[in-house]
């Protein structure tokens, strides 16, 4: 904690005596959550002056780390061109995160500054039951078909994995979005350039629905200690995933519940 102020008094320091390069530098070799926590700190004024000295990507990922009322001093405050920035580089779970806390006057800037496809699953996101797998999912994912050879696969994860929240674990579909199988990027590393993605895949594979409780999900996770789990819809189409982060905070919920229900049930009550 004491390291993380000195960072902090280093990082005003600079501000103060009109580093604004230097402390651009410095700035956008943090560490994204870390930059978020210093945002906390400052006023408003120079939140929004320390958000324009970092980089698109950078912004967009403290952004998703900020409580919900920096973000939504953020939006107010800048412009279009910066929201569709943030919201270009987003994961889009991480934006449908903050547009179910967010007041309507921001959702609708947010909203009108997405192209109509991505307008139209934020919207479908939302209006997934709350508390529901779907609308812990992300669909920034690795989507393979059975009938491409390792060296095609490698390929695509080579040109597409930077937009993906997780590489590790690879999700094969068939010709209508079906999820067929799982393949784990260490089984395609060390497999032959020609074999086949169906030969490798791990055929029964464990999948929840839009529709579960994240409660479900979290008992999964739990059982499995799996880092990722595949999301399909009623027709067993493959929509999404979610991450062990996603889902940590409902774990730690459920944890604390049970706790405080084995202390109502189980500790000896004092005698008045």
């Amino acid at each position: 904690m004491e390291e993380m102020q000195t960072l902090f008094d280093h990082f005003n320091e600079l501000m103060d005596k009109g580093a604004y390069i230097q402390l651009k530098q410095e700035l956008n070799e943090e560490n994204a959550a870390d930059l978020a926590e210093y945002f906390e700190e400052l006023s408003a004024e120079k939140q929004l002056f320390i958000f324009r000295l970092l980089t698109k990507d950078m912004a967009a990922e403290v952004f998703s780390y900020m409580d919900s009322d920096t973000q939504e001093h953020i939006v107010h405050s800048i412009t279009d061109k910066e929201v569709r920035n943030i919201v270009d580089e987003m994961f889009l779970d991480d934006t449908v995160d903050f547009l179910e806390e967010a007041p309507a006057n921001l959702v609708k800037k947010v909203l009108r500054n997405t192209d109509a496809e991505t307008r139209a699953l934020i919207n479908r996101f939302l209006n997934y039951p709350e508390n529901s797998a779907g609308s812990l999912m992300t669909i920034e994912f690795v989507k393979l078909r059975g009938g491409m050879t390792v060296d095609v696969a490698m390929k695509q994860i080579k040109r597409t994995g930077m937009d993906k929240e997780t590489i590790y674990t690879c999700y094969v579909i068939d010709g209508q979005r079906k999820l067929i199988g799982v393949v784990p990027l260490r089984t395609l590393i060390c497999a032959k350039d020609e074999e086949l993605v169906q030969d490798l895949m791990e055929e029964d594979v464990v999948s929840v629905h839009t529709t579960d409780d994240q409660e479900e999900v979290a008992q999964i996770f739990k059982k499995y200690n799996w880092m990722a789990l595949p999301v399909t819809d009623l027709e067993n189409r493959l929509v999404g995933i979610i991450t062990v982060d996603d889902i940590v905070d409902v774990i730690e919920q459920e944890t604390t519940e049970d706790m405080e229900k084995w202390q109502h049930c189980c500790l000896p009550t004092k005698n008045i």
